[in-house]
């Protein structure tokens, strides 16, 4: 296997420590999609990435995502810590733009460095996808809470801007704490359906100044909970605009994320809706937090 270069961030953090943790490997194209997962278990992160070459091609850097259990086609806080390490550690320029060639396809990242000396990382998601929706009580048995716990005004549904999600919204804050994954009845409901990850939300904060309360469980891809999702945030923004959630065709939001397992995140969401058709971005910082060879 050689030697690997490989460095740590953590990513929809505001500060070392939190977010979510984030495995990026350099020069990785040598390496077997087994060798890739056996590396991913080994970190133990939600997601590893691996940048499969230096160079450029068609325009974007190939770069392969892995969690402990399996490759996934996209996820949002590898695209972003990613991307940050290609432009500070690969190229060493502060440009504008980088594209992540994934296998959902290509994915832009822009980077807005205006704010308060910390960049802003930007990933605009591909367009949203909507599937089936499902019962209150379904739902309510799978997360150990009662249906009416379930706000009844907008669907259960799944969505997807690349990885799809089931996306559940809560009414209020200690419901979205007390939550729990039966892992049994999960996996059994799940077995059939075309998104794996449930994400539930409410609009009820922990810090003001703040707009979402946000947990996402996965365990069929071996997390059992994610401290910061930007695939399933941008799934929940689409699904928000859809809905008119707040009255509008358009969000700029602040998500929060993380704190019922000490990794307080948060993640900038705007979509907006435009001749029929939703955008979606979700953004963060991204902290660097160390860098080393894998031997």
């Amino acid at each position: 296997m050689g030697r690997l270069a490989f460095y740590i961030v953590d990513v929809f953090a505001e500060k070392k420590f939190s977010g979510n943790q984030l495995a990026v490997f350099r020069d990785a194209g040598s390496l077997s999609s087994a060798q890739m997962q056996q590396i991913a278990r080994e970190m133990n992160f939600s997601e590893t990435t691996f940048i499969l070459s230096e160079a450029e091609r068609s325009g974007g850097y190939d770069v392969s995502i892995f969690t402990p259990g399996a490759e996934v086609p996209f996820a949002g806080h590898p695209t972003l810590g990613t991307a940050y390490i290609i432009r500070e550690e690969m190229l060493r320029t502060p440009v504008e733009r980088i594209v992540l060639n994934l296998q959902v396809g290509p994915i832009p990242v822009t980077f807005d460095d205006s704010g308060n000396g910390q960049t802003v990382c930007w990933m605009e998601q591909i367009e949203p996808r909507f599937g089936q929706c499902f019962t209150a009580t379904a739902i309510a048995g799978i997360l150990g809470i009662s249906p009416a716990e379930i706000d009844d005004r907008v669907p259960v549904e799944e969505v997807s801007t690349g990885l799809p999600h089931i996306i559940v919204p809560l009414r209020t804050l200690e419901s979205l704490k007390r939550a729990r994954i039966a892992r049994e009845t999960y996996f059994s409901f799940v077995s059939a359906s075309w998104a794996k990850p449930i994400l539930i939300f409410c609009p009820e904060p922990h810090e003001r100044g703040n707009d979402l309360a946000v947990r996402m469980f996965a365990d069929y891809y071996g997390i059992a909970e994610d401290p910061a999702t930007g695939s399933g945030n941008g799934c929940l923004a689409a699904y928000l605009v859809k809905h008119r959630y707040w009255g509008q065709d358009h969000i700029s939001v602040r998500s929060e994320q993380g704190y019922e397992i000490g990794r307080p995140s948060l993640l900038f969401l705007r979509a907006w809706r435009q001749e029929g058709r939703i955008a979606v971005s979700v953004g963060g910082h991204v902290v660097p937090v160390a860098k080393g060879e894998f031997l």
